[in-house]
């Protein structure tokens, strides 16, 4: 992303539905890992832009650091007083089995060597520890708006999975977001000559927030979506993966150069 558009991410993220609703999403996995007895520890937060994610991290109780490739993107991360280094996706420099969680929100679809990424996100992480990872859906999605923030693809589920997999991670669960807004977004992407960061009125603001935020209890997380959403771990080393829920997710068995950030 342009350092324009990592500075228009940065003013709009703390109000825009969309920034708060991943944020949301975001503090939910935290929870849920709390409630599962996963104590904070170090986190990563790969892609971070002016760090919107990395502060979830820090309120939560993580101690998280900030990874950005933009200096612009780093500068505002660092104007608001988290750690931050600048750093590509598919070479991190921190060392192997450091983190117990690693965010990469918005990061895989900006990267040729996705492979490459995913593989790091794996080697960085403790075993048992956790990535979450969000990606933009669906090829039929894709418009000048992909072209505009610098995306090289968009996901399918199995996509997705591939690639988590191919790195030696195990899928603990996949599901879609921002499914009820899908056709809206349909039909805006056919329009858009460029990228669709923008501010925009208060009152759409706060009804589209009021819809992302009912779409947490209905249950669309199986219908095509604008995003996909993936929670994954570390296997220890010699587990033997086993079923957690029908669909192929799992828990472990017993005893480019990238901002992040863009809308999808």
């Amino acid at each position: 992303m342009e350092a324009t558009e990592i500075r228009k991410l940065a003013e709009l993220e703390d109000t825009h539905w969309w920034y708060r609703e991943r944020r949301a999403l975001l503090a939910r996995e935290l929870r849920r890992l709390a409630a599962a007895g996963v104590r904070p520890d170090r986190a990563l937060d790969i892609g971070a832009a002016g760090g919107g994610n990395t502060r979830v991290l820090r309120d939560h109780q993580w101690r998280p650091l900030a990874l950005e490739y933009s200096a612009e993107g780093a500068g505002v991360a660092r104007e608001r007083g988290l750690d931050v280094i600048r750093a590509d996706a598919r070479q991190l420099p921190v060392p192997s089995a450091s983190f117990g969680l690693v965010v990469a929100f918005d990061i895989l679809e900006h990267i040729e060597d996705d492979h490459l990424a995913a593989a790091e996100i794996r080697r960085t992480l403790r075993p048992g520890g956790r990535a979450l990872i969000a990606v933009p859906a669906d090829m039929e999605l894709w418009s000048a708006h992909d072209v505009a923030v610098g995306h090289v693809r968009r996901y399918d589920r199995e996509s997705l999975r591939a690639v988590v997999e191919k790195a030696g991670l195990v899928v603990d669960e996949l599901w879609s977001w921002n499914v009820v807004l899908r056709p809206v977004a349909a039909w805006r992407r056919r329009k858009s000559t460029g990228s669709d960061l923008d501010d925009l009125p208060g009152l759409v603001n706060l009804g589209l927030r009021a819809v992302i935020t009912a779409e947490r209890y209905l249950p669309v997380r199986s219908l095509p979506g604008v995003s996909l959403m993936l929670v994954a771990h570390r296997p220890a080393e010699g587990s033997v993966p086993r079923p957690l829920r029908p669909g192929g997710a799992t828990i472990p068995a017993p005893g480019v150069p990238v901002s992040g950030g863009d809308r999808r």
